[in-house]
């Protein structure tokens, strides 16, 4: 099983999440693609992909703001990634405002374990692809490992790496890199103390996490070491994946 907490009904969940996020990012300060470690790898599929699209990016972008397509369920990150010259539209990666394969670049960070219906939020990716596309994405991994920290954020699943083998597969995804990625802290204590300052002392955690913990975060972060494939991942909480879509 993925999904360990009771059901909401879609609307419920998007709620949650749009709250969630809203808050997050009223205070934050946007983040260039280029400060991350994913860009060298972003950089190197950018010359072929002409049709851009970053799906729930918030002020985190991993592509290039300019030339690419945002859609996210946060009106705050919306806003200031259009005024940083992007364009962005108000939707769910459950239901893209997109036609069919309009796009040759996708990335969905931290994003699909965020719904219910991933299977739906698959397809949708899956059909907004033109054929050959690129797809960079993340999810988190274990079951066993599911914490109050992943129901505190809005995470529906945690997978094992056979089940999302396949689900990318059954979407005409192909695993071509992998790598570890997250920055989580390690520290259970920690992770625990962060959500007591977020249910106790929540703009004070925000602007602490806003202002303090992600440009550390951002600083310190090692290079993504990638691999053909899927990496080994008994010891691995989460996974950046390049995938390909297979012809149509």
């Amino acid at each position: 099983m993925t999904s360990l907490i009771p059901a909401r009904t879609q609307s419920e969940l998007l709620e949650v999440n749009r709250h969630f996020y809203n808050a997050l990012w009223s205070d934050a300060r946007l983040i260039e693609p280029e400060r991350f470690n994913t860009w060298p790898l972003v950089r190197s599929l950018l010359a072929p992909a002409q049709r851009r699209l970053e799906v729930a990016p918030g002020l985190r972008p991993r592509l290039p703001i300019e030339d690419t397509q945002f859609v996210d369920i946060s009106a705050a990150a919306l806003g200031k990634l259009r005024a940083r010259g992007g364009s962005g539209t108000l939707g769910s990666i459950t239901a893209l405002p997109y036609g069919n394969a309009g796009f040759d670049l996708i990335c969905a960070f931290d994003v699909i374990e965020h719904v219910d219906d991933d299977e739906r939020a698959l397809a949708e990716l899956s059909r907004v692809a033109a054929s050959g596309a690129a797809l960079i994405t993340s999810v988190p991994l274990h079951p066993a490992q599911w914490s109050g920290f992943d129901a505190f954020v809005g995470h529906r699943h945690r997978y094992e790496p056979t089940e999302l083998t396949s689900k990318l597969a059954r979407h005409g995804f192909a695993i071509e890199r992998s790598a570890a990625f997250g920055m989580m802290p390690k520290s259970s204590r920690l992770v625990d103390l962060g959500m007591w300052f977020l249910i106790h002392q929540r703009e004070l955690a925000m602007w602490t996490y806003n202002r303090v913990m992600m440009p550390l975060g951002v600083r310190f972060q090692k290079p993504l070491v990638l691999a053909p494939g899927l990496i080994d991942t008994a010891e691995v909480g989460e996974v950046l994946l390049l995938c390909r879509r297979g012809s149509c």
